[in-house]
């Protein structure tokens, strides 16, 4: 079961039967894209599903279609048919009229999940998982920032003026409660939003970047919920923001000389008996953690495209920055790619390559390949470094064309998540690549125009 089971109807809002149904699938690039169906329909789609074409997993981020991904041009571009996840039919609060959202996955005609959903790119490596009677345990942390709304050419991201107008907020403030304060009814909303759908939002701080904020889930014994944890968290931060008059932008690097944006992604792993494999005797970690940490190193270069899947994503793994750019892993070091928390019988890992422009599914597939992997071989990481220490260590793959590279021609990605959708997803990103390759941008005029 994906959510906390709901009735047939659930209103938008408390007291309030809903006038349209948000019904939607997640695509390749983590975009809800579907249709808005009359609520007097909500009984037919809960039974029945609603068609879609297939091709809307194949759709690069500017929502093109991808026709070397093979879902659309010649061959009709038939419908697949979209059912609804289980207890996902829940309650938008942040639209003027009222809503219910359902989040659906697309099956074949004969009934099986349809390749193309990420949904079942990672429900495929959870199979893997279940096949060895270990349930990871997990749980994402999430930053975006806070942004105005007005664009120029010359400011085309600025962070917000406090609640009361009264100034710009270009303030650094790291974990400032005041800096809670002053946002505090959007805040409020975002965590009233989380309630009303259940999901298990637990802390808010205020981050490095300014406008800058981090929302923690709680874990879940399920990965392919925390990943839907992540998705619907991402589209309610959205929406709130929206509904204050402000945007919210899970964009990796929206400001080159400021923090990036991460997803931390925490996990452990149950044995049969429900125990954490991390943890040993008194809680010390195991040999086990060691192969799932070497695992994840050993096939993080081949995944960094679904870590790293834009362009701008690499704007944030820089030397000097707080996100990591070497192959390494460390005790309770946040300045490692993989860091052990030491935390008695909870003891686990954080993975920290991920930017927040991440699809949390394919993220999540990724990172499970990797510790699968890693328990496959007893995977030896090598020895965990101390400080901020880089030297001796590989660097991961820091631009996009070696990442697309490296994740085509990986044999672990088409093992666990499929050739079929390996082959794919390099083509949406390749297409992306290419068109902005295509694209002069504003500093290229700026450097070369007249002066060359």
């Amino acid at each position: 079961m994906d959510f906390t089971p709901a009735p047939s109807v659930i209103p938008a809002r408390q007291g309030q039967s809903p006038s349209v149904l948000e019904a939607f699938v997640v695509d390749v690039n983590g975009i809800a894209r579907g249709k808005w169906v009359p609520a007097e329909r909500i009984p037919e789609v809960m039974s029945k599903g609603v068609a879609l074409p297939r091709s809307v997993y194949a759709l690069d981020v500017w929502g093109c279609d991808v026709p070397e991904a093979g879902l659309a041009v010649g061959t009709g571009d038939p419908d697949g048919i979209c059912m609804p996840v289980e207890g996902s039919l829940l309650p938008v609060t942040w639209l003027t009229r009222p809503t219910t959202q359902v989040l659906l996955r697309m099956l074949q005609q004969d009934g099986t999940p349809f390749y193309a959903d990420p949904r079942q790119v990672l429900a495929r490596v959870c199979g893997f998982f279940k096949r060895t009677g270990l349930t990871p345990v997990m749980a994402t942390e999430l930053e975006f920032y806070i942004i105005d709304r007005r664009r120029t050419p010359r400011d085309p991201v600025s962070p917000p003026s406090s609640h009361e107008g009264r100034w710009q907020g270009w303030q650094t403030q790291v974990l400032s409660i005041a800096e809670l304060h002053s946002f505090e009814p959007l805040l409020a909303d975002i965590f009233h939003a989380c309630e009303r759908q259940n999901l298990p939002a637990d802390t808010v701080v205020r981050e490095n970047g300014p406008g800058q904020y981090e929302v923690n889930l709680n874990h879940v014994a399920d990965p392919l919920l925390a990943a839907d944890h992540a998705f619907l968290l991402k589209r309610i931060v959205k929406g709130v923001a929206r509904q204050h008059g402000l945007d919210a932008t899970f964009m990796a690097k929206p400001y080159g000389h400021l923090a990036g944006s991460g997803m931390h992604v925490h996990m452990s792993i149950l044995d049969n008996q429900r125990r954490n494999i991390m943890a040993g005797e008194g809680g010390a970690p195991t040999a086990r953690l060691h192969h799932v940490v070497g695992g994840m190193l050993a096939t993080m270069a081949d995944c960094m495209l679904l870590l790293a899947p834009h362009a701008n994503s690499y704007r944030r793994l820089t030397p000097g920055g707080h996100a990591p750019t070497n192959l390494t892993w460390g005790m309770d070091n946040r300045s490692a790619a993989i860091r052990v928390i030491t935390a008695g019988n909870a003891t686990r890992v954080e993975h920290r390559v991920a930017g927040a422009d991440c699809n949390p599914y394919l993220a999540v597939a990724g990172i499970l390949a990797g510790a699968l992997h890693g328990l496959d071989g007893a995977v030896d990481p090598g020895r965990p470094i101390e400080g901020e220490q880089r030297d001796g260590f590989a660097s991961l793959p820091v631009n996009w064309d070696d990442a697309i590279d490296m994740f085509d021609a990986s044999g672990v990605i088409g093992e666990y998540l499929g050739a079929e959708y390996q082959d794919l997803f390099s083509a949406c990103k390749r297409q992306e690549q290419a068109e902005f390759r295509r694209r002069v941008t504003d500093v290229e005029y700026d450097a070369y125009l007249q002066s060359v």
